[in-house]
């Protein structure tokens, strides 16, 4: 694994994260609808917003309490400033 905090790997539409803060690592799968990745994106690859979604979730909550497996969309019942505050993490990407 690399030395970033969070690494996207994308196989088949479907994204595996990995997740490195503190002590341990974190696995994740993620889905991502193409109207979600078109709506949100701001012109960045799916392995990019999912990224993304992981640096916002991880300020809100440790790395333990993301689910395992879920669809992007999904954020947003959870914290619901979510699809505006993204930008902001897509930004710091660059």
């Amino acid at each position: 694994m690399s030395d970033k905090a969070i690494v996207v790997t994308e196989t088949d539409g479907r994204f595996d994260v990995a997740v490195r803060k503190g002590a341990g690592e974190t696995r994740h799968e993620v889905t991502l609808k193409a109207a979600d990745l078109a709506r949100l994106g701001a012109g960045v690859g799916g392995a990019a917003l999912v990224e993304a979604a992981f640096a916002f979730l991880l300020e809100r909550e440790p790395k333990e309490s993301i689910l395992a497996r879920f669809d992007l969309s999904a954020i947003s019942r959870y914290f619901p400033e979510f699809e505006r505050k993204l930008p902001r993490y897509l930004k710091a990407l660059k």
